[in-house]
């Protein structure tokens, strides 16, 4: 009989056979958290290096037209599931990991979660106000000057994306650290 060997397996991740009770339900919420904010990261390093450099290299009518879409259609279910759930997933996960008295991982997924909400304040506070701001502009075809509307929301929504960018980011490496951690303690002593 062939056994696999790698990083292929399920509890390569900390998922599947445990050395606690409760140990794969807590390896799936902390893979889950990651793979939630590993997708936020991605959507938001999307943005700093590929849509809004190639935005900047347009025209105010096509720019600010293009924001306003942007915005309508990230606003659905799935966007907010994955976006709130990450957030919902790892104050699971370290509560999981606290519980489980797994200490060294539940303080990364910690560290994690307040970098989360370190980006949620900052969409909050920041650019959902000029999304909306923005929406609130109206049609750019009769926006009389659409460079004011353009130049008072590009600036400083790409400044707050990359603040999101980092912040996400660094709540994945927490969270990487986090199942690296799980992982060890899950593993059977050896004999």
């Amino acid at each position: 009989m062939r056994t696999e060997t790698g990083a292929g397996r399920p509890e390569a991740l900390g998922i599947g056979t445990q050395a606690s009770p409760g140990g794969a339900t807590a390896g799936a919420v902390l893979a889950g958290a990651a793979v939630g904010t590993g997708l936020m990261a991605g959507l938001f390093f999307a943005f700093d290096v590929g849509v809004m450099p190639g935005l900047a290299k347009t025209g105010d009518l096509v720019f600010v037209t293009v924001m306003q879409r942007i915005n309508a259609e990230i606003e659905n279910g799935l966007f907010g599931l994955v976006f709130l759930g990450a957030f919902l997933a790892t104050g699971v996960a370290a509560a999981l990991q606290h519980r489980l008295g797994r200490h060294r991982a539940a303080l990364r997924v910690w560290g994690a979660l307040a970098c989360y909400a370190g980006m949620l304040a900052i969409t909050a506070g920041v650019n959902i106000p000029l999304n909306q701001a923005l929406a609130r502009a109206g049609d750019p075809a009769e926006i009389p000057d659409l460079h004011a509307v353009r130049t008072a929301f590009e600036g400083p929504w790409r400044l707050a994306n990359a603040a999101r960018t980092a912040a996400c980011t660094a709540a994945l490496g927490l969270l990487a650290r986090a199942l690296i951690l799980h992982r060890r303690s899950a593993r059977p002593a050896r004999r």
